[in-house]
Order: structure tokens, then sequence, then C-alpha cells
């Protein structure tokens, strides 16, 4: 069965995320392990994580996290870069305790030192924080984004050279999202760019380190470098990509989760969800 579901609030604690999960007839769920717009949060009470574990193993749903927006690997700010690569390690050290498999993360913004400082920065960032948490079975996945500003990841070189530059790489992973690498470039909406984009990623990167995909469409268009989600369908990328995307066997043992526009009944959700089971065939 295809692992599908959407981003899940924790709100009143970690466990209700499942319930919410549950409730969306889910079978992967994605969500923050705190406050995403906050540097810290209080450590997890071992009764929430007691319950997220009895519920997670109850209802089979697959959860992996979500590091906050603030982080920034890539920070020349000295205050940001400390304060990033302390929020990172306890973004690290909650999903360890909750034993999710990896946690998304947005690469950083080189903030005008160039892309390839930038890079060797991440690099360093990343090396640090595996080096701290060295035994710990959590991954990192690296998240695919639309080269907003001096957003780094949008291309598969970076990810490549990441990688490469990176000493424990069997710790790191990639999440696509898919409004993201249309919006960078990768034009995965017609077929014959959908197969050398895929193509292309698995030769530079490699299929074994893709762990995940956000199912986004986007409100502009190819290249547009505009990070805007919208509804499936609703967007220039349509629905044709999302029933490519579904039915492709190269990815059907991989989690695919929604970060669509959201409402606090989740319809939109429960919207989306359906129109996605609608595609699978």
């Amino acid at each position: 069965m295809r692992l599908l579901g959407a981003h899940m609030s924790i709100a009143g604690g970690v466990d209700k995320a499942i319930d919410r999960g549950m409730l969306l007839g889910c079978n992967a769920i994605q969500i923050f392990v705190k406050n995403n717009n906050q540097w810290f949060g209080k450590p997890l009470p071992d009764e929430d994580i007691k319950s997220f574990s009895a519920k997670r193993k109850d209802s089979g749903i697959l959860v992996f996290g979500h590091t906050g927006y603030l982080i920034n690997l890539a920070s020349i700010n000295p205050d940001n870069y400390e304060k990033s690569l302390r929020s990172m390690r306890e973004e690290l050290e909650k999903s360890e305790a909750l034993k999710l498999p990896f946690i998304v993360l947005h690469p950083g913004s080189h903030g005008g030192q160039g892309e390839e400082e930038g890079i060797k920065r991440v690099a360093q960032s990343l090396n640090q924080l595996l080096k701290d948490t060295a035994g710990y079975k959590v991954k990192i996945a690296l998240e695919t984004t639309a080269g907003q500003g001096t957003g780094l990841g949008y291309k598969f070189e970076h990810f490549k050279q990441w990688f490469e530059l990176v000493s424990s790489p069997e710790r790191l992973g990639v999440c696509v999202d898919t409004c993201h690498i249309y919006a960078a470039g990768y034009d995965i909406k017609s077929k014959t760019g959908y197969k050398t984009t895929w193509d292309g990623f698995d030769k530079l990167i490699g299929f074994k380190y893709l762990l995940a995909f956000h199912l986004n469409d986007s409100k502009n268009i190819l290249g547009s470098r505009v990070d805007r989600h919208e509804h499936i369908g609703q967007g220039t990328l349509g629905e044709q990509v999302f029933k490519r995307l579904l039915n492709d066997k190269n990815f059907d043992h991989l989690p695919m989760v929604l970060e669509t526009p959201k409402d606090p009944e989740m319809n939109m959700d429960i919207m989306n969800l359906e129109l996605l089971r609608r595609l699978i065939h």
C-alpha cells in the first residue's frame, strides 16, 4: 500500500499527531518535534514519548520529522549560526527519543557568501552535528528547495557535493518537494522532463538516498524560483505529475506527505488526500 499522508499538528502533545493522522486514514505523517518558529523547546515528557510509541505501533503509521524554520546551517551571522547548531542538535535528540527514522531539514541560505562557500559551511555543520550525535539512528533528510533568495539545495549538484563532503553519508538522505523542484527548474510536468529529472537524480545522488516526498502543487511556473505551495491539481503542475509519482515503481516504498495549505478542521487535507488516492492504480 502506498505510504500516503500529510503534515500533522502536535498541538496537545506529539502523540496527538498520530490521532489526527488516523482520522484522515494516513499511513505516513510528518511532524514538528517542537514549535517550528522557536529556536528551542521544552524536553519531551516521558509520558508523551511512551504514548507516541504505543499509538505509532498500534496504528502502523510511519512518522518522520521536520525541523523548525529558523535553522540555517550556512549562516554567516555568528549568533544565528551557533543557535542553528544548538537547535538542530536538539531536534536530533528529540527525533532519536521518538525513534523517528529521519528528520527533514532545509539545507540553508548562503546569505551573500556565495553558493560554494555556503555549501562547504553546510557540510561542516553536518559533520559537526553527526559527530555530536554519533550512535544515533535518526538520519537527516536534506530537502530540495526552490532556490528563492540565497537558498541552497535547488540543484541536485548541491546534494552531490554534500554527500561527498560529509564523513557519514549513510546518515544523510534527501526529501524531494514537488513544488520546490519544479520552481527550481526541473520539468517534472512533461513526460520527457520527468524521466530526465529522475535519471539526473539517480546519477548525481542515487535513489538509495531518497527517503521521502512532499507532495505540493505550485502557485508559480517552472523555473520561477518562488516557493508557493498550492492544493493538488490547482496549481501549475496539475494532476498528471502526481499520478506518475504515485504509480512510479521506483518510489513505491517511500512516504509521500502533503504540505498544502491547511484549515483547522483538516478539510483541505481530506480533499487533497482523496484526490491523490483516486490517482493510484
